[in-house]
């Protein structure tokens, strides 16, 4: 499995968390290990679900991108 590292923009509460959490797990084929305000650590299978993860955290609202 790899691991990858997402900064998340406009994050500030639980609330959030809870909803970048619930974003994330929506995503076939990654498993959420962390999310705090401003990031999330993800877990996967798949080559290359960048793209499908900053989908689904568009639709909840936020705006990211992959740390390097």
């Amino acid at each position: 499995m790899a691991e990858l590292t997402l900064r998340i923009d406009g994050m500030h509460c639980g609330s959030c968390i809870r909803r970048v959490s619930q974003a994330l797990a929506s995503t076939a084929g990654v498993e959420v290990r962390e999310v705090q305000l401003g990031a999330a650590r993800i877990s996967t299978e798949e080559p290359e679900p960048v793209d499908s993860l900053l989908a689904a955290l568009a639709k909840a609202g936020y705006t990211a991108r992959q740390e390097t």
